[in-house]
């Protein structure tokens, strides 16, 4: 087996000068509510107000931004659930190439809509039968274009970091901070950065209770699959963690804590009731398990990342309103 690429702080802080000025640095929220329904400080990262909503331009903009001329020329190939797709369409544009992003056919419409408004095509499949790593593949081969993964790619794992960077620099040490999981990307990088500035800290991933690949993984030892979540944080819905960004979270996280959807409903309703914020379901589950004390014992000073805001108003209100 070929040797995996490296992820390292220097990478990270590398991403962070290339998408200085294109990205957003977004803000750092402060609620006395939190603090004291947690018993910590509390300091959240508002990737929710990055550009696309989400934390995934980061990612998408550094590895797009590094592909020669000729590549670009070329266009570029994605495969996501919304907001990676989101990000590649907005930064190709941004670099003046093409982008084709292949979605699942049930991807919430508002997603669809900014994918096509950012000027991407989508070729769409059915997620529950279909390989969208196969797909996404072969049509970079047809294209000739540059496949630009969600998660397994050292220059989008490398962007991902860069939240989490800021988040130190703007708060100082951190004890903790909790990540969302999904493919693992975000807490791959953010696992690079925290533990690379904050030498001691503590970085806990977070998964929905219907999607604990990560957790079954890190438990085992080995990469474990599970059948295709159903969970209503769609962003979360991985099957397998990747085996590059689970190579750094073996090595990085503290471990993987879950949180139903009840639980993750709760802390979309906090975060706009006290917060005046909009989360996406998988967005609120790092805030989702400091509210429900996941982390035992609680530390001092823990960051949380808000890792994304794309869900529409009728989603958003029928999820609140069935609690």
């Amino acid at each position: 087996m070929s040797q995996l690429p490296s992820v390292t702080l220097d990478d990270v802080r590398a991403a962070a000068a290339g998408i200085a000025g294109v990205a957003h640095r977004t803000p750092v929220l402060r609620s006395r509510t939190l603090d004291a329904l947690v018993g910590a400080e509390v300091f959240v990262k508002c990737e929710n107000l990055q550009r696309v909503g989400a934390f995934k331009f980061r990612g998408a903009y550094n590895a797009i931004s590094r592909l020669r001329p000729d590549q670009l020329a070329n266009g570029v190939v994605a495969y996501s659930s919304g907001n990676h797709a989101q990000a590649v369409a907005l930064a190709a544009r941004e670099l003046g190439t093409t982008a084709v992003i292949v979605m699942p056919a049930d991807t919430p419409a508002s997603k669809v809509a900014a994918v096509t408004g950012y000027g991407a095509e989508i070729v769409t499949y059915d997620r529950y039968t279909g390989d969208r790593v196969a797909i996404g593949a072969a049509l970079a081969a047809q294209r000739g274009s540059a496949l630009i993964p969600p998660y397994e790619h050292p220059h989008v794992i490398a962007g991902q970091g860069t939240a989490a960077l800021e988040l130190i620099e703007q708060v100082g040490r951190l004890d903790a901070v909790t990540v969302p999981v999904g493919g693992g990307g975000l807490a791959a990088g953010t696992a690079v950065a925290a533990t690379g500035v904050c030498p001691g800290i503590q970085v806990v991933g977070v998964e929905p209770a219907a999607g604990d690949d990560t957790r079954r993984s890190l438990a085992a030892g080995h990469r474990v699959a599970i059948e295709v979540p159903r969970t209503i944080a769609d962003g979360q819905a991985a099957e397998i963690p990747g085996e590059l960004t689970f190579s750094i979270n073996r090595r990085l996280l503290d471990g993987v804590v879950v949180v139903d959807d009840a639980e993750i409903r709760a802390a979309m309703r906090f975060a706009f009731d006290r917060m005046k914020m909009v989360v996406e379901p998988s967005g609120a589950t790092g805030l989702a398990a400091l509210l429900t004390h996941r982390l035992n014992p609680m530390p001092d000073r823990v960051g949380v990342i808000i890792s994304g805001g794309n869900i529409d108003t009728r989603r958003f209100v029928d999820l609140l309103g069935s609690d």
